[in-house]
C-alpha cells in the first residue's frame, strides 16, 4: 500500500519522500518508481517507528531540507506479531502502528501549518470496531495500550492501535483544521492483499486462500 501510494503521487508530479525502516528496500522502491518515470521527484529517508529516537532524527533531517509538507501519510503497520518491547520499553505493535506516527506528526506539526493547505492521512482499519481501550469504569486504561506479555493478544493489539489511529486523527483535525491542516483516517479495504500478514504463517495461509477474492495491484 505504501509503495503504490508513493508511486501514484510521484507519477502525478508530487515531490515524494519515502520514510522507510530498511534503507536498502527504500532505495529499491525509489529505483522502481524512477524506472516508470525518470523525471519523478522521489527519494528515501530512514525512519524506524519502533525507535522514538529514529522518529526524532527523521523529523530533524526532513526539516533541514526546508521543504513544504502538504501531505503526510501515516501508513506503516505491523499485524500478528509476537509480543516484544521496543528500545523505548513499549509494546511493539502499539508503538509502530500508533505512537510512532503520533510522535512524528507532533514533530512536524509546525511544518504542516506553515505549508497549509496541508493534510494528514492516517491509514487505520475497520477492525478498530472490535476492541475497547476503557476499563470497567469507562476511563482510559493505559495498560491496554502497551500490555504485558501475559495480557497480550496480537489481534487485539492491532485493533487497539487502529482505534488509537482514528481517535488521534479526529482530534488532530479538530485542533489543526482552523490552521489549514486537515486530518483523515482511512480504511484501505477488507482483506486487500499486502505483506502485512508476514509475521505468522496462519495469517499468510488465510491471506493466500482469500487472495482470489481480494483487490491486488
Amino acid at each position: 500500500l505504501g509503495f503504490e501510494t508513493a508511486k501514484s503521487l510521484a507519477l502525478h508530479g508530487a515531490c515524494v519522500i519515502l520514510a522507510c525502516r530498511n534503507p536498502s528496500r527504500g532505495n529499491d522502491a525509489v529505483q522502481r518508481i524512477l524506472g516508470e518515470w525518470h523525471k519523478a521527484k522521489v527519494e528515501a529517508m530512514t525512519l524506524d517507528l519502533a525507535s522514538l529516537q529514529s522518529v526524532q532524527d527523521f523529523a530533524e533531517a526532513f526539516k533541514s531540507k526546508n521543504l513544504r509538507l502538504h501531505m503526510l501519510i501515516c501508513n506503516a503497520a505491523m499485524f500478528g506479531a509476537p509480543w516484544s518491547l521496543t528500545e523505548d520499553g513499549l509494546e511493539t505493535t502499539f508503538q509502530v502502528n500508533h505512537l510512532g506516527h503520533f510522535y512524528l506528526v507532533q514533530l512536524l506539526e509546525d511544518v504542516l501549518c506553515r505549508s497549509s493547505p496541508a493534510r494528514v492521512v492516517v491509514v487505520s482499519s475497520e477492525s478498530h470496531r472490535f476492541t475497547e481501550i476503557k476499563d470497567s469504569s469507562g476511563k482510559l486504561d493505559f495498560s491496554l495500550l502497551s500490555p504485558s506479555k501475559n495480557e497480550y493478544w496480537a489481534m487485539l493489539a492491532y485493533n487497539r492501535s487502529k482505534l488509537c489511529n482514528i481517535l488521534f486523527s479526529n482530534e488532530l483535525n479538530r485542533r489543526l483544521s482552523p490552521h489549514g491542516v486537515t486530518s483523515n483516517s482511512v480504511h484501505p479495504g477488507n482483506m486487500i492483499y499486502s505483506s502485512i500478514h508476514r509475521n505468522w504463517w496462519v495469517y499468510t495461509l488465510l491471506y493466500t486462500l482469500a487472495r482470489p477474492f481480494t483487490k491486488s495491484m
